[in-house]
């Protein structure tokens, strides 16, 4: 009997360089809606010395150690309404962090029953802490859907959520790499799923231009959380990925 495909990018859990002051992390399969996906935190040394997590990913003490002989852990991001189920395990394992969340992720009453605390929502203005090194957008969407990017100026790169989903077909099991295939998220075609391409389309102009920034930014590289991510030519894989709102 043939064996799963392994849909992480491996080694998992553990930091990886990508530039200087930026690694990833590859987790998972994270289980969600009968989808086994590959899932990545971002990890950002800030100027002062504290370490910025973005979208965390499941938490292991081990993994937790590693972060921290680069830096204290002092910023948890979780970037959009959907990106926040690990926040609470690295919150009660991180009490100095801040928690700074995307618009709207408060009043899900999914984070409410949970009992996650979230300090402040992130707006346009990147906070004082990180606003040295990152610029922030807001994409907005229908239905509340909110994502913050961060473009790491010092190292020209692009940090997304869900906007862009790169799946590769042969690291999927069947239901999921049919998941891809009808959602239009299947490398190396990889972009925002249909369903998330309709809920921005709500909100078309504003979109458009929160894109058109992005892409003005002129980023070397687009680190996602799902999937194969762009290490080269980030600029002309976002006007690619983003032709479906741009056109």
């Amino acid at each position: 009997m043939a064996s799963e495909p392994d849909v992480t990018y491996p080694p998992v859990d553990v930091l990886k360089p990508v530039a200087e002051n930026v690694w990833i992390v590859d987790s998972g399969p994270q289980q969600a809606a009968g989808l086994s996906l590959p899932v990545r935190m971002t990890v950002v040394r800030l100027p002062s010395g504290d370490v910025w997590l973005h979208s965390p990913t499941r938490f292991i003490p081990e993994l937790r150690r590693e972060i921290e002989t680069i830096g204290p852990i002092r910023h948890i991001v979780a970037p959009s309404i959907a990106h926040w189920t690990h926040l609470k395990e690295w919150q009660k394992a991180c009490p100095a962090a801040i928690i700074s969340a995307a618009p709207g992720l408060r009043d899900r009453a999914q984070v409410k029953a949970a009992g996650l605390r979230l300090d402040r929502d992130l707006g346009v203005a990147p906070p004082p802490e990180w606003a040295e090194v990152f610029e922030q957008t807001i994409v907005p969407g229908g239905a509340g859907f909110r994502e913050v990017a961060f473009f790491h100026r010092p190292t020209r790169t692009l940090i997304l959520t869900d906007l862009i989903q790169n799946l590769e077909p042969d690291k999927l099991p069947f239901g999921t790499r049919v998941f891809a295939k009808v959602t239009g998220v299947q490398a190396p075609d990889g972009k925002a799923p249909a369903y998330l391409r309709l809920v921005v389309r709500m909100h078309r102009r504003e979109a458009r231009r929160a894109v058109s920034r992005i892409i003005a930014r002129a980023p070397i590289r687009v680190i996602f959380s799902h999937g194969k991510w762009f290490d080269r030519d980030g600029t002309e894989e976002l006007r690619r990925a983003f032709r479906w709102l741009l056109k």
